[in-house]
């Protein structure tokens, strides 16, 4: 058999606050590593401390692609990051380096190696229409409106995902066929690197869950809240922008709307990532093809080491 010729590129991937970018920036210390930001957040300018983004000095030592490539107000689609991300593998394949994509955003990684479905484009008009209805009714009336016609779709979707509902029954109304059905078909040309996923899966949830805790509390001591405010203050911001629905963004923006008071920010801004990291853990565990680590185990990078000095037939 043939041996495969596609340049290499490696995928890591894991749920919020499990290290994987101290473990990027290590491993580029020892390999010649380009680093690829596959996070739906860090995109955002203007949006630091609540993404955890790396601070300057790190992206100075160690740059990241597609990090403060948005404005907030500016939504940033999976097709967007396919196309932004290829041209930056190739970037740095043609510069005789690997491309290493880091990240959480697991729709944005199966994008880029699937392919996106061949699905409508956004249509004002009926995403307009579909918001009145649900200012006027509940979203959880129109999840249960979803569920009647793509049942599928609205087994994965949460009734207070509402940028996930709306888009469902968007494609609905714009193709007359199920999200789901359209989705099952996969599109697009067949990703031209052969890839290397490793995973980071923690065997002990409660270590994770401690360590979103500690993130949560140094973010507020930060100034996660002056951050959201200056958002706010601009003017040309609201809630149902991708960037203001991000983690811990929705909730400051509830909190400075008086919705509730600092303690439950708190507990709210924690829960949601848990939950966040609950849904990663979950799509990792269909990438039946990552070399799974856990980053709370002794020797992470030496391990990790090992697995890219094999697939890149270093010594």
């Amino acid at each position: 058999m043939p041996s495969d010729q596609r340049p290499p590129a490696i995928f890591l991937m894991g749920p919020t606050a499990s290290g994987k970018t101290a473990l990027a920036c290590a491993l580029r210390a020892h390999f010649p590593l380009d680093l690829i930001s596959v996070d739906s957040a860090l995109v955002y300018r203007g949006m630091d401390i609540g993404t955890a983004k790396p601070d300057a000095q790190t992206l100075a030592r160690h740059p990241h692609a597609l990090v403060d490539i948005r404005d907030p107000a500016q939504p940033y689609s999976a097709a967007d990051f396919r196309a932004d991300a290829q041209i930056a593998m190739q970037a740095s394949t043609d510069a005789g380096r690997v491309p290493l994509l880091v990240g959480g955003t697991g729709l944005y990684f199966r994008a880029l190696q699937r392919g996106l479905s061949n699905l409508p484009e956004a249509d004002a008009a009926v995403r307009a229409r579909l918001a009145a209805e649900a200012a006027t009714i509940g979203w959880a009336e129109l999840h249960r409106r979803l569920a009647q016609l793509d049942p599928v779709a609205a087994a994965r979707i949460r009734p207070n995902d509402q940028q996930r509902l709306q888009r469902a029954l968007e494609v609905i109304e714009l193709t007359g066929r199920p999200l789901s059905e359209l989705q099952s078909g996969g599109a697009g040309e067949p990703l031209p690197w052969r890839v290397l996923k490793l995973a980071l899966l923690p065997g002990d949830r409660s270590v994770l869950h401690q360590r979103i805790a500690t993130r949560f509390d140094a973010m507020l001591s930060d100034g996660l809240c002056e951050e959201v405010a200056a958002l706010r203050a601009r003017g040309d911001l609201h809630p149902d922008l991708p960037a203001i629905r991000a983690v811990g963004y929705r909730q400051t923006w509830e909190y400075l709307d008086g919705r509730y008071g600092l303690p439950e920010l708190r507990e709210r801004g924690i829960y949601a990532t848990r939950q966040l990291a609950k849904r990663q853990i979950t799509w990792l565990r269909s990438e039946l093809d990552a070399r799974v680590f856990d980053p709370e185990r002794p020797g992470l990078e030496a391990a990790a080491q090992a697995a890219l000095r094999l697939f890149l037939g270093s010594a």
